[in-house]
C-alpha cells in the first residue's frame, strides 16, 4: 500500500430542483450514473458511505444503509456521517481513508436531499444549548439575516459594493447556463441582480441561493487499480480532503457561537477558520493556491463568495473586488470559479452539494464539463461549510 492513491473512478449526479420526490430516488439515480461512469456494478462495491440528511426521517439517518438496502443488499460495509454542508466531503474521507488502508477496494459515496421551501431552521424542536437554534430565536438571524451581515463587513472592510455582489451572481448564472445538472439554467445580468427584491440589506433576492432536491455520488478506488484505456480521460486523483475545525480554546474564553461559522481564539490562531479549510488540504496535497486552475467555492450568497477568493488563497486578503471585476474568475479567466454555476445555478441540497463539487472538479480535468470547460485544468480545489465548525475542502489532480 505503499505509495497508493485514491482515484475518482466515477461520478454522477441526479438535476437539481424541485422534485417533490423521496431523497433516495435522487440518491440511487446519481450513484447509478457514477456506476455507469466508472464502469462498473452494485456488485463491484464493497463500501457505501451515505452523508446523512436530517430532514427525510429515519432513513435520512442512516443514508448509508437506506442507498445500500435501495440498491440491493449485498453484505457491504456502510458508513454514515452528518457534516450539515460538508456531510458529503466528510463521508468521502472516510471512504478514502478505507480504500488507503486496505479495507476496501472499490467505495461509493452518496448524498441525496429533499428540501422544504424558503430558507433551512432549525429542527427537532427547542434546543435551548444549541447556538444555531438561539440565533434563529433569539436573534431572529435566520440564514439570509447572517448572509448579509458578511456582506455589510466586506463593504466595510474591502470596499465591495452592491454591484460587486451582483456580478458574482452575473457571472456564476453564465457557467450555470452551460450546466444540464443546474436548476436554473437562465443567464442574468447585475442590472436583474440589482432589480431584484432586497432580502436582507444588502442582499437581493438574486444575491442568495435557493434551497434544492438533488444528488450526487462518486465511486473510488485505489488509483493502481484503475485501469486506462486508449482515449479515456485522464485519471482524476484526491490529492487531500480537509475536514477541519475552529481553533477555539473554550477553557479560556466563552462566547456564544450565534453565527454557524464563527471562530473566536486567544491568542489568535494562525489561521482563520476558512482560511484553514483549503489551507489543510493544500498541505496534504503538497501544493499551493498558485498551482489551482479551477475552484468550486461555497456561494450561499454572492458577498461570500468573494470572501472564499481569499480564504482558497486565490487573493490577498481585501482584493477580492479586484477578482470579479477583472474577470479572472469567469470561464477564460485567470483562475476560473464555480463553472458549474455554483449554488447560485443549483440550490442547496446539503447532503449532496460537496460531492457535486467533487463531481464537477472532475469533470473540469477529465476535459469532459461541456460549454464550461476550463481549457488545461490539471488542479482543482473544493471549499465549503457546514455548520456549527464543520469545513471541508478537497484537491484533486490529474
Amino acid at each position: 500500500m505503499s505509495g497508493a492513491e485514491v482515484a475518482v473512478a466515477g461520478v454522477g449526479m441526479h438535476p437539481w430542483g424541485k422534485w417533490g420526490r423521496s431523497f433516495v430516488e435522487y440518491g440511487i439515480t446519481a450513484a447509478r450514473a457514477a456506476l455507469d461512469d466508472a464502469g462498473l456494478s452494485w456488485s463491484d462495491i464493497d463500501f457505501v458511505a451515505g452523508a446523512d440528511t436530517i430532514r427525510n426521517g429515519y432513513p435520512g439517518f442512516i443514508a448509508g444503509a437506506t442507498f445500500s438496502q435501495a440498491l440491493g443488499w449485498q453484505g457491504n460495509q456502510v458508513a454514515s456521517c452528518y457534516a450539515a454542508c460538508a456531510s458529503g466531503a466528510q463521508a468521502l474521507d472516510i471512504a478514502r481513508a478505507r480504500l488507503l488502508a486496505g479495507l476496501c477496494d472499490t467505495a461509493l459515496v452518496v448524498g441525496a436531499d429533499t428540501t422544504p421551501k424558503g430558507f433551512f431552521a432549525p429542527v427537532g424542536g427547542d434546543r435551548t444549548d444549541d447556538p444555531d437554534w438561539l440565533r434563529f430565536r433569539l436573534l431572529g438571524a435566520t440564514n439570509p439575516t447572517y448572509f448579509a451581515l458578511y456582506a455589510r463587513r466586506r463593504m466595510a472592510t474591502s470596499g465591495a459594493t452592491v454591484e460587486d455582489f451582483a456580478a458574482v451572481k452575473a457571472k456564476n448564472s453564465r457557467h450555470g447556463a452551460a450546466n444540464p445538472n443546474a436548476r436554473y439554467r437562465k443567464a442574468v445580468t447585475t442590472e436583474e441582480v440589482l432589480a431584484s427584491p432586497v432580502v436582507a440589506d444588502p442582499l437581493h433576492l438574486l444575491d442568495i441561493c435557493a434551497t434544492s432536491d438533488g444528488a450526487a455520488a462518486v465511486v473510488l478506488r485505489r488509483s493502481d487499480e484503475v485501469g486506462q484505456s486508449t482515449g479515456a480521460p485522464p485519471m482524476v486523483r484526491i490529492a487531500g480532503i480537509s475536514t477541519v475545525t475552529p481553533t477555539y480554546p473554550q477553557t479560556v474564553i466563552e462566547m456564544p457561537n450565534f453565527a454557524t461559522d464563527s471562530a473566536v481564539a486567544v491568542p489568535a490562531p494562525p489561521r482563520p477558520f476558512r482560511d484553514a479549510i483549503a489551507h489543510a488540504a493544500y498541505d496534504q496535497a503538497g501544493i499551493g493556491p498558485e498551482d489551482v486552475d479551477v475552484a468550486e467555492v461555497y456561494d450561499l450568497s454572492t458577498a461570500l463568495e468573494l470572501d472564499w477568493y481569499e480564504n482558497i488563497g486565490l487573493c490577498a486578503p481585501g482584493d477580492a473586488e479586484s477578482l470579479i471585476r477583472n474577470g479572472d474568475t469567469s470561464l477564460g479567466g485567470r483562475v476560473p470559479v464555480n463553472p458549474s454555476g455554483g449554488l447560485a445555478s443549483f440550490g442547496e441540497a446539503i447532503p449532496a452539494q460537496a460531492l457535486a463539487q467533487v463531481c464537477e472538479i472532475t469533470w473540469q480535468l477529465r476535459g469532459t464539463a461541456t460549454g464550461r470547460q476550463v481549457e488545461g485544468a490539471r488542479v482543482g480545489v473544493t471549499a465549503n461549510q457546514g455548520l456549527f465548525g464543520h469545513g471541508s475542502s478537497v484537491v484533486l489532480v490529474r
